[in-house]
């Protein structure tokens, strides 16, 4: 099969196709006849080897969307061969969601959103389990008041939704251009993204907000928007210190891969229409290396995905 990687590390240029062996469905597992891939900016970290070179090749991806091709032993009924269904996958080695088939737990699997087509059902599981996981942490209660960075993102703009159906007050950081956006999402105060957030959100809550998602990574910078003893969430390992006894939870969205009833209601929220899916642009597979260059060069909105059709 073909699965578009790498064989050492650097820039998007090193992304390239390779032909690997076509994987088997184990024990618990399905195979997916992949038809779209989200381009996430962990993969970009994958590819870049900020965590590390490769050893042997390497295929990035956490998002797809295909249709079940085979299911190995111990699986159940929940899943059927023709199925169409979209996969939070955790890249190993050459597994990654970057190919034409891909080998996973079945408990990773979910019906795809009906109506969604393949592209736009590869866009929502990894970050719409993120910002769910980021909203469990932070323990919110209905009326109390939630900050978002990096609202205008997958990530931000999911918490913003989440949180809203979640019965949270929602202030989110926008751009100009990007005040429009966040507001349709959601938020009920939409501020001034960049180094003064907390001071724009002290202005509107004098003494802080009891929760935080930073999904622009601002770390230390966000800290004084919250109250003391609130929580902050972050989503690139950064766990403080902070003051004022508030604490920082980093989440790692494989801590969600599994749990396939919280997969499943995600599903069903972006049929609702309270999740949205946002595809900013579809790319051949083959185009990897320039679906890296413009996620890194930002100011996407939307997820850029790969065509494996």
């Amino acid at each position: 099969m073909k699965a578009v990687g790498i064989t050492e590390a650097g820039n998007p240029d090193v992304l390239q196709v390779l032909n690997l062996p076509e994987p088997q469905a184990g024990p618990g597992e399905v195979r997916i006849r992949v038809r779209a891939a989200a381009v996430n900016p962990t993969d970009t970290v994958l590819r870049s080897g900020a965590r590390g070179s490769p050893d042997g090749p390497a295929v990035p991806g956490m998002d797809a969307a295909g249709v079940v091709d085979q299911i190995g032993p111990e699986v159940g009924e929940r899943l059927a061969v023709g199925q169409e269904v979209a996969a939070l996958v955790v890249p190993r080695g050459a597994h990654g969601a970057y190919a034409e088939q891909i080998v996973l737990p079945a408990a990773s699997v979910v019906p795809a959103p009906a109506g969604a087509g393949p592209a736009a059902a590869a866009t929502l599981l990894m970050n719409a389990m993120t910002a769910r996981l980021a909203l469990d942490a932070l323990g919110l209660s209905p009326g109390d008041t939630l900050a978002v960075t990096g609202a205008a993102g997958a990530f931000g703009g999911y918490v913003v939704q989440l949180g809203k159906a979640d019965g949270l007050r929602v202030i989110a950081d926008a751009k100009d251009s990007d005040v429009d956006l966040v507001r349709g999402l959601g938020a009920d105060e939409v501020v001034e993204r960049g180094d003064g957030f907390a001071d724009r959100v002290r202005e509107r809550v004098p003494g802080g907000v009891p929760g935080l998602a930073d999904g622009a990574l601002l770390n230390e910078k966000a800290v004084p928007a919250v109250a003391d003893g609130g929580r902050v969430v972050t989503v690139r390992g950064w766990d403080g210190p902070a003051e004022r006894g508030v604490t920082v939870h980093p989440v790692l969205v494989v801590d969600g891969a599994t749990d396939t009833g919280a997969l499943e209601r995600l599903v069903r929220q972006a049929e609702e229409g309270v999740l949205s899916l946002r595809v900013a642009q579809v790319l051949p597979a083959e185009n990897a290396s320039e679906a890296h260059r413009l996620m890194e060069a930002g100011g996407v909105r939307g997820r850029l995905v790969l065509d494996f059709d």
